[in-house]
């Protein structure tokens, strides 16, 4: 079965998670606190990621009817899973602050977004302090989920080794048998085993090769997109740059979780017109035949702060740029099952309109895998699938081929 997209906002306490599930989320009501420990037990929402609709290749945008998300212009909001979980504090992988339930709650997830507070101004436990270095945040998330999965098969490393050379299992097999309760798989952990470089053979393994294994699991399993939050806050420039030189940059995005909700709690409002992921804001002032309310002095002062220290500088809040990386991150393919080449209609529908349904597909997805996904009858009286041009697609030992 296909698994839903479920992205995972981690990050310390107080550094914007629950803001930042608000931000993307349009059901999510997240609680949010200037305290550790705000959030409890995970909080859900849908998101909405952008992805190229065929209907304007087409010139089918008329006829586009989205059974789920929208379409606007040729650009189709397609829906993801999300979870805000409880805040991650060093000691977490021995189960210290809410460390048992943090981890148990990440083996659900495909994908991370570790929100950082990257102003300096929350300590390693989520308490109010100033000069912190938020580099330590992004290094000890890190280094507490290796160290989970790593002292979980220690503990058990003499009895896995006998169990594998009695059975005469390969690495993969046994590996997958003890890290299938994070959510793995078998080709993850031939990824993982393939980028490690390792040779040896399992039972030559020593503690040093086990965790060098694990970093690249970690990288196949855990794939994550940093979050740096809070950049409209006096001392964020200097720390950002400082990361920027350090980490992979198309694995940061710069983002203000608060300053998104607030232009939405404006454009709901009627206040201002706000267009999601750009630095457009207009007013009453600017478009005075408009139904927008006008704005007090104090409330005027507040949109111009958030233009002047996020959208002008940054051109957006970012947090729509994170979902988009942590998508593209992912790999999966947006996938139109349609009844006719030439409408366009619904595989699963007789009501008029084209491209009802897109699909998140996960890469090596067989044909049989996806028509199971659209509906089961499709799979059980399957006889082929067709394409663009009339090119057929069939399946050959379990593998997508044309």
């Amino acid at each position: 079965m296909v698994k839903e997209v479920l992205l995972a906002c981690v990050g310390k306490p107080s550094a914007g998670k629950s803001s930042f599930l608000n931000a993307v989320s349009k059901n999510a009501n997240a609680k949010v606190g200037n305290y550790p420990f705000t959030t409890i037990k995970p909080n859900h929402g849908v998101s909405y990621v952008p992805v190229r609709c065929p209907c304007k290749k087409y010139g089918k945008q008329d006829q586009c009817r989205p059974r789920y998300g929208r379409c606007v212009d040729g650009i189709r909001y397609v829906p993801i899973q999300m979870m805000d979980v409880a805040g991650l504090v060093p000691g977490a992988s021995q189960g210290l602050g809410l460390g048992n339930q943090f981890l148990d709650d990440l083996r659900h997830a495909q994908g991370l977004i570790h929100v950082v507070d990257v102003s300096g101004t929350t300590d390693e436990n989520g308490k109010e302090t100033q000069g912190y270095d938020p580099i330590n945040d992004i290094n000890w998330l890190r280094n507490e989920i290796h160290s989970w999965i790593v002292n979980n098969l220690l503990k058990r490393w003499p009895s896995i080794i006998r169990r594998h050379l009695a059975l005469k299992s390969n690495s993969v097999d046994t590996l997958q048998v003890q890290l299938s309760g994070y959510g793995s798989t078998s080709n993850v952990v031939a990824k993982a085993m393939d980028k490690s470089g390792i040779k040896e053979p399992l039972e030559k393994w020593d503690e040093e090769t086990l965790k060098q294994f694990v970093e690249f699991f970690m990288d196949a399993r855990f794939p994550t997109i940093v979050a740096l939050n809070k950049i409209d806050m006096p001392d964020s420039d200097k720390n950002i740059t400082k990361i920027m030189r350090r980490y992979d940059q198309n694995k940061l995005v710069l983002t203000s979780a608060l300053a998104e909700n607030f232009l939405q709690k404006m454009h709901k409002q009627k206040y201002i017109k706000y267009v999601e992921a750009t630095d457009i804001v207009e007013t009453k002032e600017d478009l005075p035949d408009s139904d927008l309310k006008p704005m007090d002095d104090k409330l005027r002062g507040r949109v111009e702060k958030v233009q002047d220290l996020v959208l002008y500088r940054y051109g957006s809040t970012g947090v729509q740029e994170v979902l988009e990386k942590a998508v593209e991150m992912l790999g999966v393919v947006p996938t139109y099952p349609v009844k006719s080449l030439a409408s366009f209609g619904s595989a699963t529908s007789t009501k008029a309109g084209a491209f009802k349904d897109c699909i998140l597909v996960w890469p090596n997805t067989t044909v049989r895998t996806f028509a199971k996904v659209v509906h089961p009858e499709i799979d059980r009286y399957y006889l082929y699938a067709e394409t663009i041009g009339g090119l057929r697609v069939n399946v050959q030992d379990g593998k997508l081929c044309y």
